[in-house]
């Protein structure tokens, strides 16, 4: 059986971010669930609906060894505060020994750089898991404007994940909406002007304002390849 066959996707596409959190939940009690999270605001925010029903969830956090110091420091509070189970997921080789061996591969091959650092790190990291939730939106880039908020993936390995996404259809209005209505936190870089945070020598302040995206990779590419990795089904 196809782990969406319990419940009905059309109908949650219309949901809201609770509705689709809670249905998949309740119909999957048994499944393994764990959230990848950047600890962007949209992140914030799902995990703020995640913890109030799974208060142990792994929060798989990718840690290139590129990030901001500020991204560190914050996801350390966070993790304190809301006493999150953190699961660091590294890369195989240190920054130092992928450096020796390939140079600065985020100025000359970032694409490989992502796939060392993030998308290979992760595919191990979500093997033990079904249900893979998700802070993307369809308005952050042209290559997630199909997103479905429930989706199958196909990891390379065989397995099917239930990747779910249920900010899917929220704007960057209502994510700061939501965030000051709640209070809470959020990386320091927005008041910078930053728009999308991901490692600090692949990201700047866009120059277009409706590309959040743009300003990542010095405009050379929109994904890191981890939510292009698996086969999305149908």
């Amino acid at each position: 059986m196809e782990m969406h066959s319990l419940i009905d996707v059309e109908s949650l596409e219309t949901g809201s971010a609770i509705d689709v959190v809670e249905s998949v939940l309740a119909n999957h009690p048994e499944s393994r669930v764990c959230f990848t999270c950047s600890f962007q605001a949209e992140d914030i925010i799902v995990l703020d609906l995640l913890r109030e029903r799974l208060p142990n969830i792994p929060v798989l956090f990718l840690e290139t060894g590129y990030h901001f110091a500020e991204t560190y420091e914050f996801r350390d509070k966070l993790a304190k505060e809301w006493h999150l189970n953190l699961v660091n997921v590294v890369p195989r080789k240190t920054v130092a020994q992928q450096e020796a061996e390939f140079g600065i591969l985020y100025r000359e091959e970032p694409t490989k750089c992502c796939q060392l650092r993030k998308v290979e790190p992760l595919l191990e990291a979500l093997e033990p898991f079904e249900i893979w939730f998700t802070g993307l939106r369809r308005e952050q880039s042209p290559t997630r404007k199909n997103l479905k908020k429930v989706e199958q993936h196909r990891l390379p390995i065989g397995k099917t994940l239930l990747k779910v996404s249920p900010l899917a259809d929220w704007t960057w209005g209502k994510v700061w909406e939501y965030t000051g209505g709640k209070g809470l936190s959020y990386l320091p870089q927005y008041d910078q002007g930053y728009l999308s945070i991901g490692c600090q020598p692949c990201t700047a302040i866009p120059d277009d304002p409706r590309n959040p995206r743009s300003g990542r990779w010095s405009g050379k590419k929109l994904e890191c390849g981890i939510h292009t990795f698996s086969e999305r089904s149908q």
